[in-house]
């Protein structure tokens, strides 16, 4: 009989090396490093920031690991503060499958363990292509979400499987850690039904805070239960029913990061192809007065995500409002983009924009579903007040992997993110280092976003 999957994921990341990676999932590394700070330091401002970062300052570790914008914690706080960062704006990084997911998120407890254990750039790369792959397989493999649970819940796996990478573990103790990650970080779906809170941007920073925590403790001879997918109260059986997972990459097989997709606005993915068609139908419709109705059809993932609540008409967070399929179509029609700006709260009440939400009808396309987790197809028709139809339809919106930004385009987003709060000089500098971030030490990239630094 075959090994137990979580056993399989340890001898995985036990054995895979620096060497095993093809130079794309090399640079598509790097890629999400640059991306990864970029929302982060986009998200300086939000709200959950502080109150996470006061309470992380109360805490001090021997070893200890950074806060992007300085100071030192313990690594689970580090991960969980960072984490918060690159997630809360929903601009980092999308996988869709059978369970949509935000691969980027695991980034923040490889730089925190890296830190921790003195790790070099390539030493984070394989931990990082690692959490990726066995997130992305995961949710290839089962969706959780159809059963009320949130797909974070993975999360805490594949951060879990990254901290023993650069824990250095052995299969053993590996595999003790993903069963304590894996038993007690079950995650509900309430966190993205109705109203949205801040939580939302905090889920996965907390699934992977568990996951280094659960990484640490087997370190030092902690067991867990086993086997924690297959058991007869595992995973398999009270979350998502049995399932395979397709052979991880390798040598000879392609790495799921590149299958992954950089966000181009920040919103929800899959209003990411409904706001490009919105973007190309604004050019046509010219005075958007002239609009009386607008047609969404879309796939049944969107509507029961980002479009079905009745708060998503009448957002009154961001975090609604950056998950709401209308808002984020009424932002792009009404400004000719959707930026952070788009979400400001004085933004909940414009007239102009509710009235294009009023116009707005949502429909579930059986054929669109059909396309769906392969694109992300939305079709929108704008009736006008002189009784013409636009038409536009985009299912592969820019930054999609069959899409895809370039990397000027990543820099740009970096730069627009970045300089406001740093100069475009330290951008610079930011960004040459993390290009060549093979040789430099964890803690040094971390430090790359602390404003005691010059």
């Amino acid at each position: 009989m075959p090994a137990p999957l979580a056993e399989r994921f340890a001898q995985y990341a036990f054995d895979l090396k620096f060497e095993d990676l093809p130079s794309a999932a090399v640079h598509e590394a790097k890629r999400r490093f640059i991306d990864s700070f970029a929302t982060a330091v986009g998200a300086m401002d939000g709200d959950a920031y502080p109150v996470a970062r006061r309470c992380a300052e109360r805490f001090s570790a021997k070893p200890s690991a950074g806060m992007f914008e300085g100071g030192q914690t313990s690594p689970e706080w580090a991960t969980f503060v960072n984490g918060l960062l690159i997630r809360y704006l929903d601009y980092n990084d999308t996988y869709l499958s059978l369970e949509p997911a935000h691969p980027s998120d695991n980034l923040a407890a490889v730089l925190s363990v890296g830190e921790m254990s003195d790790r070099n750039g390539r030493e984070l790369i394989v931990a990082a292509v690692l959490a990726y792959e066995i997130q992305c397989r995961l949710c290839d493999a089962s969706s959780l979400r159809k059963n009320g649970f949130d797909h974070v819940t993975y999360g805490a796996i594949s951060s879990c499987a990254a901290a023993c990478k650069l824990l250095n573990l052995d299969v053993i103790r590996s595999t003790h850690a993903l069963g304590i990650a894996g038993v007690c970080n079950t995650a509900l779906r309430q966190t993205r039904s109705g109203e949205l809170s801040m939580w939302k941007g905090c889920a996965f920073a907390n699934a992977a805070r568990n996951g280094v925590f659960a990484a640490i403790l087997a370190a030092d001879g902690m067991t867990g239960p086993a086997p924690i997918f297959e058991g007869e109260l595992g995973f398999m059986k009270l979350l998502t029913g049995q399932f395979e997972v397709a052979p991880l990459g390798g040598r000879d097989r392609p790495f799921m990061i590149n299958d992954t997709y950089i966000k181009f606005w920040p919103a929800e993915y899959h209003s990411q192809s409904a706001i490009d068609a919105a973007l190309q139908l604004r050019t046509e419709i010219g005075d958007i007065e002239k609009l009386r109705l607008l047609d969404i059809h879309t796939f049944d993932a969107a509507v029961d995500i980002i479009a079905k609540d009745p708060e998503k008409r009448r957002p009154k967070t961001r975090e609604t409002a950056d998950h709401s399929l209308p808002y984020c179509v009424a932002a792009a029609l009404l400004d000719g983009d959707v930026t952070l700006a788009s979400f400001d709260a004085n933004r909940f009440v414009d007239p102009r924009l509710l009235r294009i939400i009023d116009l707005t009808q949502i429909h579930r396309d059986a054929g669109m579903t059909a396309r769906y987790p392969a694109g992300i197809p939305n079709c929108l028709t704008a009736t006008l007040d002189d009784g013409r139809k636009l038409v536009r339809e985009v299912e592969f919106p820019r930054g999609h992997a069959r899409n895809p930004m370039t990397d000027a385009e990543v820099e740009h987003k970096f730069r627009t993110l970045v300089e406001p709060h740093y100069g475009k000089d330290r951008a610079s500098k930011m960004l040459k280092t993390l290009w060549a971030m093979e040789d430099q030490r964890a803690g040094d990239l971390v430090k790359l976003l602390d404003r005691h630094q010059g």
